[in-house]
């Protein structure tokens, strides 16, 4: 099920979008998962702020939210970026339950997170309902392919036999991120949003910063991404 991503609109045409924004906006849980080191929180930024940093392990889990615009509709994307130490294993599933998506993400210079993944699957597919979320196998760290370990068709191979999208990216240069997100809004209000209860309206309400203060925190203000 891999295939081509969207062109994601850029310049004055994705300006445009944005300024007409559709009244209806949906929430959209989205959840990353994958073994420690792969790149998962790297992804997150790229997502919410379109940025590259250097972070720390994931302590239990870390979220933020971005807007996507799609023609007639706003998911307001909800991101739980989970941490992949074996030490938070059994909390894990707290978070990715109720997912209407979840990438599963592995290092493509190491093949034992592409193993890893596939252990991820078994335990995400106790979970879900078939149908009920958008399942991606994502290859991060794209810009390491002198160092591949897992080729491209072991990818696509895997996500073909088990009914999953496919991409390859890089959190590092930003090589096809944007594309993925646009990909995923698209194909969950394709396969969820027309469903009865399939996806809950986003109500605005008041916005109360929980980030001030000194520390630092990566994820601190990506809340208020999108409009």
């Amino acid at each position: 099920m891999g295939e081509k991503l969207p062109r994601v609109p850029g310049g004055a045409q994705h300006r445009r979008e944005t300024l007409s924004r559709p009244v209806q906006t949906l929430r959209v849980k989205m959840v990353l998962l994958g073994s420690s080191g792969v790149g998962k929180s790297s992804l997150a930024l790229r997502f919410g702020k379109d940025e590259f940093r250097t972070t720390s392990p994931t302590v239990g889990c870390a979220y933020l939210t971005r807007v996507v615009h799609l023609s007639d509709v706003t998911l307001r994307f909800e991101i739980w970026d989970t941490a992949g130490q074996e030490k938070y294993h059994s909390v894990t599933p707290l978070y990715y339950r109720g997912a209407h998506a979840a990438l599963l993400v592995y290092d493509i210079s190491k093949r034992e997170t592409f193993i890893r993944a596939q252990v991820w699957l078994k335990e995400l597919e106790k979970q879900y309902i078939p149908g009920s979320t958008v399942i991606w196998l994502v290859g991060n760290k794209g810009d390491l392919a002198q160092d591949r370990q897992v080729s491209v068709q072991e990818g696509q191979s895997l996500a073909n036999d088990r009914g999953l999208f496919f991409t390859e990216t890089s959190a590092l240069s930003g090589d096809q991120i944007c594309q993925l997100l646009l990909a995923v809004a698209h194909r969950v209000y394709e396969c969820i949003g027309a469903q009865q209860g399939g996806l809950s309206e986003w109500k605005e309400t008041a916005h109360v910063d929980l980030h001030r203060g000194d520390t630092f925190n990566p994820f601190g203000s990506c809340c208020k991404v999108g409009p």
